[in-house]
């Protein structure tokens, strides 16, 4: 009966739209109360859920994110992308996900890839004659290779919520392949639908082209260097280096490329405080609400449940994977990777996934639900900057989403493309 109260007052505040942090707040109240508990309890979890020293790189890298998407950064990695494969066929829409891969490096958000990418892309494309569609699905779909590339602050959640003994850095390092597989996903199904619809290539510039706008591209892409190679060869911890990359973007940003304004400072500031505190929110929250699962013993249920309907890894990750994905369509990402992590990690590990593996899977499986109606909040952003209704987006998204499917499948059962680069480093 708990666990009818737990998920009854939370589905149901979910369907009356309530926001997510206090759906899982107030849940969590129901059921303490139901169960005879101290109401204290839910704020001493709630707490103890955002008093983690590692989540102090979240607001840190959404600052930096941010200084960089008003910094002049997103256009020269464009320009770049638009010299390197603006030639191919489908042009402006290979220039949009090759730009999301280098853009995502910097700013890990998918949300800010949409809106940074986006802005620059879309309206370029409708100019040129690319169907407003499909300029906004290729936006939408690519932004989420910003969440497998370092510094994603969704893999410092993961890491935080299966309770802090998996490596950021391993999971830093475990992203890179899946999110490159993914954008050759991409560009493979961008230049199918380019060459059914007749959109046009660009002209080649050359290498010298190419060489120029590199060479004024590098302070931005450093960044992605200092993040990684730090962390990676322990010289700094993630927290640390989110530090180092708001003063790199602040350099970068007033000093080498002279593009920040004060204005923009403070505009950046402000949405990183507004976006830090509704993260933290969320997640302190979902702390709250991850501890009553454990409390009434939901993850070694789940674990009981699956192993009577199969005892094939292959079909328990198949399982998994649907689950993950439907709920991904309900949820935003950081609520559902503080709660799905205690329940599912369990079952993973039990089959024999190594718990990096696993967090790429759940990664880029919430990805894709950011993308899928009706609670895709990347597709929102793409669709508003795109000016179009969602419905008109959701109608010819299905090549790009068909991709990124199919890109997890590869990912959830070659355990090679996620472990075998953060081997290399052991």
């Amino acid at each position: 009966m708990e666990l009818y109260v737990l998920f009854g007052t939370f589905v149901f505040l979910l369907l009356i739209g309530t926001p997510v942090a206090f759906c899982l707040g107030v849940s969590s109240f129901a059921t303490v109360a139901y169960l005879g508990l101290p109401p204290v309890v839910v704020f001493q979890r709630l707490n103890s859920g955002v008093s983690v020293f590692a989540l102090m790189a979240i607001p840190f890298f959404i600052f930096a994110g941010d200084l960089m998407v008003r910094g002049d950064i997103a256009r020269r990695l464009v320009a770049l992308a638009g010299a390197a494969v603006g030639h191919m066929r489908g042009g402006l829409g290979q220039v949009n996900i090759l730009a999301s891969v280098m853009f995502g490096g910097v700013s890990g958000s998918a949300a800010a890839d949409a809106s940074a990418v986006g802005g620059l892309m879309v309206p370029q494309m409708k100019e040129r004659g690319y169907g407003v569609d499909y300029a906004v699905n290729i936006t939408v779909v690519s932004s989420i290779i910003a969440l497998l590339l370092p510094p994603s602050h969704n893999m410092i959640i993961y890491s935080i919520s299966a309770g802090g003994k998996i490596s950021i850095a391993d999971l830093f390092t475990a992203g890179i392949i899946p999110g490159f597989l993914l954008a050759v996903s991409l560009m493979t199904a961008a230049w199918f639908v380019a060459k059914k619809r007749g959109y046009p290539t660009e002209a080649y510039p050359g290498l010298r082209a190419i060489g120029t706008l590199f060479a004024s591209a590098v302070p931005g892409l450093i960044l992605v260097a200092i993040i990684f190679g730090g962390v990676r060869s322990g010289i700094f911890t993630a927290s640390e280096s989110s530090n180092i990359a708001v003063v790199y973007a602040l350099v970068v940003t007033l000093l080498v490329y002279r593009s920040l304004s004060w204005h923009d400072f403070v505009e950046a500031t402000f949405a990183a405080v507004r976006t830090t505190a509704m993260v933290l929110m969320v997640i302190g929250c979902a702390a709250s609400f991850g501890w009553l699962l454990a409390y009434l013993k939901v993850p070694a249920s789940m674990v009981a449940l699956l192993q009577g309907v199969s005892d094939n890894p292959i079909v328990i990750l198949l399982l998994l994977n649907v689950v993950l994905l439907i709920l991904g369509t309900f949820m935003d990402m950081s609520p559902l990777i503080v709660i799905t992590t205690p329940i599912f990690l369990p079952v993973a590990v039990a089959f024999g996934v190594d718990p990096v593996h696993f967090g790429v899977i759940l990664i880029l499986n919430l990805g894709i639900g950011l993308c899928t109606p009706p609670v895709g909040a990347v597709l929102f952003v793409g669709c508003a900057v795109g000016r179009i209704p969602i419905w008109d987006a959701v109608r010819s998204i299905w090549p790009f989403y068909f991709a990124a499917c199919a890109t997890l499948m590869l990912v959830t059962y070659i355990p090679a493309l996620s472990l075998w680069l953060p081997a290399l480093f052991h």
